[in-house]
């Protein structure tokens, strides 16, 4: 219990600060009892007073809450020097104000107990050591002559001693203190000893050696302020008031025992010269000591901020200016060097606008407005290198005012965007190409409605024309004939766009590359029939598992790259030839052969990468290879390239073959029927937004059936909700407002039996949604434009699939559209 409550007691009354402030205590009054061996005022004022230093020290060092132990220390020392308590009381208050307003003044201006700043020295030495003293030589003097310990007419002169033995202690004994709080040990311990015993024996030389005359020992007082400098200047703060606590020891100690050059017989006047040299030697040696430090700071900032800047990758100018809109350049990294391809040497003493002025005279004139104004300025630029390459920087330009006023440099970085730029260029051109590609689409869409009619009436006009025998039919046969063949040329090119320019890949299916060989060929054939012949080589080839449209971009682009190739001027003395076949591990090989250029063997290894081409800027993107490289990969399948420079090229795409058991559902495709063998009469209703085409479907079929044409799915979603019944319903899948999935959709809500009539006709589905309709929806679906007899056999095929209809009676008229 006992224990216990010790314990408590010391938790409440904080066991550590009492006993720093006993500590501080005991060692004040030691001090204090030193200082006053040398007093000279009415034996209580003394001009040396190490007391001071220690209080201040030690407040700074453990905080002002400390004062009682520096009340404590002064009141002791005073009382025991026979001065009545009251007066001693006094005197103590005046020594703790200085130490505790000393100590509240550094912590208030920030100060640094390591003296490594010039301004922490002039706050020691000015504030605590000038202003703060004051205090105790105003109060304690005045405390011993009311008390009447002194005169009054001692008054003055007593505050003037009392003043000076104050500070020489606050700059004499705080530093070495101060210093110890955090101790920087000599790394040189030979330097160090060697400057201890120097100033040693030059110290006992000048102070305490006998019989020298006052002349020389006065010249020789000079030799110890060298001795402070290297203290100085190699130990920084600690090592210049260790040396100026060892010389001001020797100095007051020879003094008082009448040695040395400052002893005249009057020891109080000799004390108070003697403080005069210990202050200028102190407040030297400190000060040197935090410039030293100071300009090490700095040159050590200033070493890694141009190590940084020369680590740094990108660019960097500093240019100075020299008048309004002139520029020098003072320094430029090695990176900037290696960017332009220049040497340090060659940019440094130069105009900076030197670098991009000869390209581009415009942001000249932008960076000398920019100077004049002293605004940033951030912009892209192009840069030449020595050996005349160009390449793009973005530069951002910043002006920097040292002196905190005027503008006097301009720090420039470049960084390199040239990969930027290129990508950006290839980015546009891909997007372009999609472009391109979804407007072949809508154009292969917006086609094909007045291709379609125009086919369906060449064949009627055929067909007619071969039943009447007049003069001049046969020639008009040929004639319309060939426009025929004309239409179904136009068709196939319709047909191949739609097949490259589909954007998705996920339409797998089982694909022969048979058959994607010749529309790829039919597009370049065109362009390649100047430069070389082509041969198609088919052989026989297992079908693989993917998607059309991508493995036709890839013949293609393999097919353009074999054209450009081979120049122009010599179709007959080139080929380039297009073989399938079945390599020996069973997978399906297309090879794209070329007898061009070929490629050269150090750039053979790169050809795949992306963004990699040898072509000038504008002409190729470096994409088309590495899309064709990932697509190929992408079905499993491999991209291999042979090349021989001068003999030419020989692409391969290997494809797996497709597993046995994999089967795309296949829609029935019908046969051509003579229209004399034809089963029944139906009723066909024509739904086509180009009323064009649905009169040239009726013209076709009127003869067989019974045919009703709108152009809008809500009029055919109408006549089936009156009650309207329909053997075959053709129908266009892409139509504005509502279209054919809808008119779908809504049929196999409200009649069933009438969706299943549904034959869908599609001029291309360009977009996923319809791609999507197409390969789920279980109806039969014609592409435009449908030949004739395809749509005739399609509507038989529908008729025979399907028993009669109870008809309704016929109505006289229908909105939007016609009954025959």
């Amino acid at each position: 219990m006992i224990f216990g409550l010790l314990r408590a007691n010391a938790r409440t009354f904080h066991v550590r600060p009492l006993i720093e402030v006993l500590a501080l205590a005991v060692v004040y009054f030691a001090a204090g009892r030193l200082g006053l061996s040398l007093a000279t005022v009415g034996g209580n004022v003394s001009p040396v007073w190490p007391p001071s230093g220690v209080a201040l020290a030690a407040l700074v060092w453990l905080g002002p809450s400390r004062w009682p132990g520096v009340l404590l220390g002064a009141f002791f020392v005073t009382w025991l020097t026979g001065v009545p308590a009251p007066v001693g009381l006094g005197v103590a208050v005046g020594n703790t104000l200085a130490g505790v307003g000393g100590a509240l003044l550094l912590r208030r201006a920030g100060f640094d107990s390591g003296l490594g700043r010039i301004r922490d020295v002039v706050v020691l030495c000015a504030g605590a050591g000038v202003l703060c003293t004051g205090l105790s030589s105003s109060v304690g003097p005045l405390a011993l002559v009311l008390g009447g310990v002194l005169p009054w007419h001692e008054l003055g002169h007593a505050v003037w001693v009392w003043w000076v033995g104050d500070l020489m202690g606050v700059l004499v004994v705080t530093p070495p203190l101060l210093a110890l709080r955090r101790p920087k040990w000599p790394r040189r311990w030979d330097e160090a000893v060697l400057l201890a015993g120097l100033t040693t024996v030059l110290g006992a030389t000048v102070f305490f050696l006998p019989g020298a005359a006052a002349s020389a020992r006065h010249a020789a007082t000079f030799l110890l302020f060298p001795m402070s400098a290297w203290a100085a200047l190699r130990f920084g703060a600690g090592g210049a008031s260790a040396a100026t606590l060892a010389i001001a020891a020797a100095a007051v100690a020879g003094t008082a025992y009448g040695q040395g050059p400052f002893s005249s017989g009057q020891r109080t006047e000799d004390l108070l010269v003697l403080q005069l040299f210990v202050a200028v030697t102190s407040v030297t040696g400190l000060l040197l000591a935090a410039a030293s430090d100071e300009r090490r700071r700095a040159v050590e900032k200033l070493q890694l901020l141009g190590t940084t800047v020369r680590g740094v990758h990108e660019g960097v100018l500093i240019a100075e200016v020299l008048a309004p809109g002139s520029l020098r350049t003072v320094f430029a990294n090695e990176a900037l060097g290696t960017l332009v391809g220049q040497r340090l040497e060659d940019l440094v003493g130069r105009d900076p606008c030197d670098l991009y002025g000869t390209q581009d005279p415009e942001l000249t004139r932008r960076v000398r407005a920019a100077l004049l104004a002293g605004e940033p300025l951030c912009t892209e630029v192009p840069l030449t290198r020595k050996d005349g390459s160009l390449l793009w920087s973005e530069v951002l330009l910043s002006p920097v005012r040292a002196t905190g006023e005027d503008i006097t440099h301009f720090v420039a970085t470049h960084r390199d965007i040239t990969a930027t730029k290129e990508l950006q260029a290839r980015l546009v051109a891909a997007e372009r190409v999609a472009a391109v590609g979804t407007l072949a689409a809508g154009v292969g869409h917006e086609i094909n409605n007045p291709l379609a009619y125009l086919v369906l009436n060449l064949e009627s006009s055929v067909r007619h024309l071969s039943e009447v025998s007049l003069p001049g039919t046969r020639e008009a046969l040929t004639g319309v004939r060939g426009a025929l063949e004309g239409a179904e040329r136009i068709r196939l090119i319709v047909r191949d766009l739609q097949v490259f320019s589909r954007q998705s890949d996920q339409d797998r299916g089982l694909v022969d590359l048979n058959a994607l060989v010749p529309p790829a060929v039919r597009i370049v054939s065109h362009a390649l029939r100047h430069r070389a012949r082509v041969v198609e080589e088919f052989g026989p080839v297992p079908r693989v598992l993917g998607s059309e449209a991508r493995l036709g971009q890839v013949l293609l682009n393999l097919l353009v790259n074999a054209m450009q190739s081979i120049s122009e001027g010599s179709p007959t003395l080139n080929e380039v030839r297009v073989r399938t076949s079945t390599d020996v591990t069973g997978r399906a090989r297309v090879d794209v052969v070329d007898t061009g250029a070929g490629i050269p063997a150090h750039v053979l290894p790169r050809i795949f990468e992306p963004f990699f081409t040898t072509k000038p800027t504008g002409e190729g993107t470096g994409l088309g290879l590495a899309i064709c490289q990932q697509i190929v990969r992408a079905h499993g399948g491999e991209l291999e390239v042979r090349s021989e420079p001068g003999r030419g090229s020989v692409f391969s795409m290997l494809l797996p073959a497709a597993p046995v058991q994999v089967s795309t559902p296949s829609r029935p495709v019908p046969c051509a029927t003579l229209p004399g063998t034809r089963s029944r009469r139906g009723r066909v209703l024509v739904v086509d937004d180009e009323p064009r085409l649905a009169q040239s479907m009726r013209l076709l079929l009127e003869p067989y059936h019974d045919i009703v044409t709108t152009t809008r799915g809500s009029e055919a979603l109408a006549l089936v909700a009156a009650g309207h019944r329909f053997d075959v319903i053709l129908c266009d899948l892409q139509m504005p407002e509502t279209d054919g999935a809808t008119v779908y959709r809504r049929l196999c809500a409200q009649a069933p039996s009438q969706a299943e009539r549904v034959v869908f006709i599609s001029g291309g589905a360009y977009t996923a949604e319809s791609r999507a309709f197409i390969d789920n929806v279980p109806n039969r679906v014609l592409e435009k434009p449908v030949r004739p007899e395809v749509l005739m056999a399609t509507v038989d095929a529908a008729l025979s699939d399907g028993g009669p209809l109870m008809e309704p009676e016929p109505v006289a008229a229908i909105a939007g559209g016609s009954r025959h």
